[in-house]
């Protein structure tokens, strides 16, 4: 319980470096039924991802540790369907600079490799997918990993198909001014991402797909101790659903989008946590 407790006051401070009023009651009301403070349902969203367990499950694992719900000022916990409604209270945006502070807590070396996986997304319906236009059974997930801290510093989801190079340009542009040196296999080989990068004075360490001698030139004179570096984006993967697998819980499309970036969260933070 003491790691999970630590966890928790991480997941509380962020919740409070990041609202408007930080100071702010943990319940609005002394009988403890009112409105829950901003920081308290960015913490608890954030320790719901490190339970890992199922809404209903997670309100009688947190009544039964009153340590942790200490951490909160909170004497019972907020019932399943209040975490439900929660989440849909922040967006993906508002989520990502939640991520940005965690990678900044995590530390950006300046070095960032770029890779993309898949998480399944087999609870949403047949009819669901089919309405919504899902292109893959797999929610297609691309992070740019610090390689030296292991810290997401950005993630880009989608359900379509996408081409690699035009997510890794959209990427990168929202991460340029913290990176040196950006990193990717063949699949991100698109001379208008090396471009932005040199234009931004970022060194493109990108494989050409060697289609001509003069790319096969090209991907000799890469540094191989460097460009091994870009496996790390492949070991935060691994770390990411080592604990829950690669299922996702939510089942709409958006939903998923705002667990993966939570999940990206509570990943800084065990980072930054050491």
């Amino acid at each position: 319980m003491g790691r999970l407790r630590d966890q928790a006051k991480k997941y509380r401070e962020i919740g409070k470096e990041h609202v408007d009023d930080p100071d702010a009651p943990a319940v609005a009301d002394e009988d403890g039924d009112g409105e829950h403070a901003e920081w308290v349902k960015i913490g608890l969203l954030l320790l719901r991802e490190e339970v890992g367990k199922p809404l209903r499950h997670c309100e009688d694992y947190l009544n039964e540790m009153p340590g942790i719900l200490d951490v909160f000022g909170l004497e019972k916990s907020p019932d399943h369907t209040t975490f439900h409604n929660w989440d849909k209270e922040f967006s993906a945006r508002e989520l990502r600079s939640l991520l940005r502070r965690s990678a900044e807590q995590a530390g950006i070396s300046g070095t960032g490799a770029i890779d993309a996986s898949g998480f399944q997304r087999g609870q949403a319906s047949y009819h669901y997918r089919k309405r919504a236009g899902y292109s893959f059974r797999k929610l297609k997930s691309t992070l740019l990993v610090d390689t030296e801290s292991l810290a997401i510093m950005d993630a880009h989801f989608t359900t379509k198909k996408a081409y690699d190079g035009h997510i890794g340009l959209q990427v990168f542009r929202r991460n340029a001014e913290d990176l040196q040196e950006f990193l990717g296999d063949k699949m991100y080989s698109w001379s208008d991402l090396r471009e932005g990068c040199r234009e931004e004075s970022t060194r493109p360490v990108i494989k050409h797909c060697e289609q001509s001698p003069l790319q096969k030139a090209h991907n000799a004179r890469i540094d191989d101790d460097l460009y091994h570096q870009r496996t790390m984006s492949e070991t935060v993967f691994s770390l990411l659903k080592n604990d829950d697998g690669e299922k996702l819980r939510s089942r709409t499309w958006h939903g998923q989008f705002r667990e993966m970036i939570r999940k990206c969260i509570v990943h800084n933070l065990s980072r930054a946590a050491g």
